[in-house]
């Protein structure tokens, strides 16, 4: 009752939902608490799965597969679990980047014995160390820490990139999962979020830095009639690409909008629905600003007679504002002229997957309530189903061309 006792009495309700899930991520980033959190998940899982094939035979003879579906803090737990992940080797990592700067540094002949002494120390520990290790492990025989590969990790509402990110990952050059989780210990990670959930956050850009700018794979309506399978989605972009630099006059008036055009529809931001019910009047409200914006543009110019089609032509103290002018009104570029839309690298296969937005849907309320509605949510059960039976459907896809 220790948190209950110092927590005011202001609203209450608020504090006290607070303390049921965001205090769950302070309790693991203590030291005291950290390790029977680990330790408890981690002798529940293999308990569970020594009952389930005790009571299934034959279920690890025909190679059954396990699957792991975890929700928020539990999918950090669940990750340092599967890699054997610990707060003291960053810790010793960080001590051994320390004294490797020291030796940089100028010190004194009496600073460099102690030093030296102090390396010296540390390799014997070191060594003492591995030797009274490698006596445990001849007399016992240390067990794995699961007693089963991870088919699929299916994080929900998950905070792990937040977490990988302070622990120094960064996005690298390969698009393989191993660069946050080897294969070799999970075959398949898949990151599922609602839009609005507060919690959650995206883990390919932390893979590679330029899907930060491609869109999550779209989680179909369960009721969704003939659905396109996910791996034959193609990825789409959620903001229009930027003017590259080495575009000439020519080109960047001729795509500069007038305000008697039809405005080009631009992709929408992260987490937008555009509905088709408030697709036609998004589109007329971007038109009138578009056609607002190119006489506001002109009207301020240099001169009261300059159009936006001019405004790039001109040399002087007003340059960076009409920069600006053709900047705004620029539609995105066709994808197949941009570097940066056709990147070289691809990730092998999508992880982010973010659900459908209702049609009417308030954001500040499933804010509150998306974080826990993934355990009622049918379209989330089809997609587990669909990924985990993923092997079953494809030998009866080829049974059936067999038999064709």
């Amino acid at each position: 009752d220790t948190v209950d006792s110092i927590t005011p009495d202001k609203v209450r309700g608020l504090r006290d939902m607070l303390n049921s899930s965001a205090m769950d991520i302070m309790y693991y980033t203590s030291p005291l608490y950290r390790d029977e959190l680990v330790k408890g998940l981690q002798q529940e899982l293999n308990r569970l799965y020594t009952l389930f094939c005790s009571r299934n035979p034959e279920f690890e003879e025909k190679g059954g597969k396990v699957s792991i579906v975890s929700h928020s803090l539990g999918c950090v737990i669940t990750y340092d679990i599967m890699t054997g992940w610990n707060p003291v080797r960053l810790y010793e990592q960080l001590l051994q980047k320390e004294e490797e700067e020291l030796e940089d540094r100028w010190m004194s002949y009496e600073e460099q014995r102690l030093l030296e002494e102090l390396y010296i120390t540390k390799q014997r520990l070191r060594d003492i160390e591995e030797r009274l290790h490698g006596l445990k492990a001849s007399t016992i025989s240390k067990p794995p820490v699961l007693k089963f590969k991870v088919e699929n990790f299916f994080c929900m509402g998950s905070p792990l990139a937040v977490f990988l990110a302070l622990r120094g990952i960064r996005p690298g050059n390969s698009g393989s999962q191993d660069h946050i989780l080897p294969r070799t210990i999970c075959n398949r990670l898949l990151n599922i979020f609602h839009p609005t959930d507060p919690v959650a956050y995206r883990l390919e850009p932390l893979i590679l830095k330029h899907y930060s700018n491609i869109s999550p794979v779209q989680i179909h309506w369960y009721n969704t009639a003939n659905p396109l399978p996910y791996e034959h989605m193609k990825p789409s972009f959620l903001n229009p690409t930027k003017e590259p630099t080495s575009v000439t006059d020519s080109e960047s008036v001729s795509t500069v909008p007038s305000p008697t055009t039809s405005p080009v529809m631009v992709r929408r931001h992260y987490g937008e629905s555009i509905t088709n019910i408030g697709k036609a009047s998004i589109l007329g409200a971007a038109s009138i600003g578009k056609g607002l914006g190119g006489m506001l543009f002109s009207r301020f110019g240099r001169s009261s007679t300059t159009t936006p089609q001019t405004l790039e032509t001109g040399k002087d103290g007003a340059e960076g504002d009409d920069k600006k002018a053709t900047t705004v009104g620029t539609p995105p570029l066709p994808h197949s002229s941009s570097g940066f839309l056709e990147p070289a690298v691809e990730l092998e296969h999508r992880i982010d997957f973010e659900l459908r937005e209702g049609l009417v849907e308030s954001r500040y309320w499933s804010a509150v309530t998306s974080h826990t509605a993934y355990w009622s949510s049918l379209d989330i059960a089809l997609f587990l189903l669909t990924f985990m039976y993923k092997h079953d459907q494809e030998d009866t896809e080829k049974s059936n061309l067999d038999t064709i």
